[in-house]
Parts: C-alpha cells; structure tokens; sequence
C-alpha cells in the first residue's frame, strides 16, 4: 500500500479512536453514576444516521471522521431531573475526570504492547547504549553494546550501581571488566569531573539490556512505569520552556497538519524498518526494527487526557474547577454564570485551534524522528 495512503488512514483511525477514547470514559462514568445520556455520537456532526438505541442512549454516526461526543442529558440545566448538572458535584467530578482516565488508560495499553515487541529491560544487568567519540570512555576502548560487569572487582548490580561507582571515583582510574561478545576484558578509565553533566564524566549512556516479553502481562508494568514518565514529562513542558532547557520552538502546540505529518514520518520509517533484506554479501543487513508510531500514539492519548484537564472553561478542568467550590463552600456557583464562561472559553478555544492548524502551514514545525 502507498505510505502516504497508509499515513493518512492510520492518522484519521487513530485521532478518532483517541477522542472517542475519551468520550467513551464520560459515557460509561455517566451510565455507572445514573446519569441520562442522550447520545453518543461516533464522528462529528452533522449527522448522517443513527446507529441504534440502548438504555435511551441514541448511537450516532456522522460525517465528520475526527473523534466523537457525549451529550448528557441535562449537562448545562440543573433543573432537567436526571441529568448531569443536577446531579451530586462527587458525580459531575467522576464523570468529568472519567474520559482523561481513559486516555491514561489507553497510554498504558499501547505502551504496554510497545515493551511486549521491543522486549523489557533485563534490571540486573547494565549495557553500554552509546559511547561518545574521544571520551574517556572511546578513548579506554569501551564500546557500544559492551556490558559492565565490574568496577574495580566490585560486581556490578545494576544501573544505578554502576552510576553512584562512577561518581564516587571522579578523576580516579577505575578498571572496568565488561563482556564483549564472547570475551571478557579489563579496561582502565578516569571518569573526569571536568566534564559537564549532559557530557557525562565518562562519556557513555548506560542502561539496562532489552529481553524479549516472555508476555503482555509481563509488559504491563514497564508500560505504566513509562506511562508516568511520558505524563510528567508533557506536564514540565512549560516549566523546561521558562527555564530555557526547551526552546518555544520545540514546545509548540501542532495542529491536524502537523500531526499527519509526524505520523507520515512514523509509519515510513517502520514500514521501512520492517522491510526484510536477503543476507547476500551484496546487500545491508535489515534496519532494526522500529515502534515509532506506537509511541506517538501513546504520546497523542496522553496529551489528549492532560489537556482536558487544564482549568480553562469548556476543557473538563473548566469545569471541574467550577465544582470545586461546592464541595469546599457548600454553595454552588450560579450555573447562568457558569455557562456564559465556558461559552465564552469555548469561543476561545476554538480561536485558539483555528491559529495553531493556521500556523500549521505559515510556520510548520521541523522535526526529525531518531
């Protein structure tokens, strides 16, 4: 199949499953709290027909393929019975916080199935991913895919063992034993203080080695581990860009062109990386495989579930924060009120959208995977 093609339909697949993610997490919060839901639309109107109806719930289908809605019923009257906004502000806030759930939810699935191909780290062991040329390390004869068995003698337990041995021997020659295939070799090297800390004192990035899964449930938690990296992550975004280790540049919001882009860039390169190339003395060896697309999945859901919890109206934080004083205070915030800020938050949003997907042509983002 066509790469763009295939770019294109896996884009359009996965925005919309992403969003209807979400949704889904507010429709079975809404259904497990009693709240009425008048439709849960698959696609964006207008409508083109209605699928079927459960529990008074209209399943709809519409012409526009990007994601999905909830209507629940009552969400901005709380003076229609049965309806969200009439319901107990410990309900509202379930329901509310139900669809970013999801989202976590999904980043862990897929990250879980990402460490169930790639394999999961073998702990108890440390490997040399990287060795930067004329370090200390390179200039030692470490190499790439050595792994480190000693330090001095001291058997080496794992990465952090390894790291806090280096420290503690700054500026001192240590003896390294590592396994180099099927030998074993003794290395002197002088970890150096002079060096800055993104250069390291060696010049090496260690880790630990990858095992295949022996199954997806051995995967799940390396992929909720990664998960909670990936969240904090996108989180300390605006605190990296204040304290100019992220350029605004590299820390913008894309719009659909962008993402279609980054997904265009994803999906080529593991086609390609997937390629099988004959072992002929004529030919290379076949790329090692890539997950690319994968981890932008898993990287979409997570922003998706995090910024809907932004406290600006007409996000689910919006609204949540509007709870917030019932709860604290007793006393609800006026919903007339309430509904003209998320229209006017919503009013903005929207704006805001339209400028990202603009500057999506007039300035695109430059990017390169790895």
């Amino acid at each position: 199949m066509n790469i763009t093609l295939l770019s294109g339909l896996i884009f359009v697949g996965v925005f919309a499953a992403v969003v209807l993610i979400h949704e889904f997490g507010h429709f079975v919060a809404a259904r497990i709290l009693k709240v009425d839901v008048e439709e849960f639309g698959i696609g964006l109107p207008p409508r083109a027909l209605t699928l079927f109806r459960w529990k008074g719930t209209a399943f709809t289908l519409n012409w526009l393929p990007l994601g999905g809605f909830v209507r629940p019923k009552g969400e901005n009257d709380p003076n229609v019975e049965g309806g969200l906004a009439a319901s107990s502000p410990w309900v509202r806030l379930g329901v509310l916080f139900a669809g970013s759930f999801m989202n976590l939810l999904a980043g862990v699935v897929v990250n879980s199935i990402l460490f169930a191909q790639m394999g999961v780290p073998d702990m108890t062991r440390v490997m040399l991913y990287d060795v930067t040329p004329n370090s200390p390390a390179a200039q030692a004869g470490l190499q790439a895919d050595d792994f480190i068995l000693a330090v001095d003698g001291e058997p080496i337990t794992d990465d952090e063992h390894f790291r806090s041995l280096i420290q503690s021997h700054l500026d001192q020659p240590i003896q390294v034993t590592v396994e180099r295939g099927d030998e074993t070799l003794e290395l002197t090297v002088t970890p150096l203080s002079s060096r800055s800390a993104e250069e390291g004192a060696l010049g090496i990035l260690p880790g630990p080695p990858m095992m295949p899964a022996k199954s997806f449930i051995q995967a799940i938690p390396y992929g909720s581990m990664y998960t909670y990296a990936q969240m904090r992550q996108i989180v300390s975004l605006p605190v990296m860009i204040i304290r100019n280790q992220l350029s605004p540049e590299e820390g913008r919001f894309i719009g659909l062109k962008g993402i279609y882009d980054l997904f265009g860039q994803a999906v080529s390169r593991d086609v390609e990386s997937r390629e099988t190339v004959p072992p002929t003395t004529s030919q290379p060896a076949p790329i090692e495989q890539t997950n690319f697309t994968l981890q932008i999945i898993a990287s979409l859901t997570l922003t998706l579930g995090i910024f809907n919890l932004l406290p600006f109206p007409a996000l689910d934080g919006g609204r949540i924060i509007f709870v917030l004083p019932e709860l604290i205070l007793r006393r609800r915030v006026p919903p007339e009120f309430e509904n003209v800020v998320h229209a006017v938050g919503f009013a903005l949003l929207i704006g805001f959208m339209i400028y990202i997907n603009a500057m999506d042509f007039i300035n695109p983002v430059s990017f390169t995977l790895p």
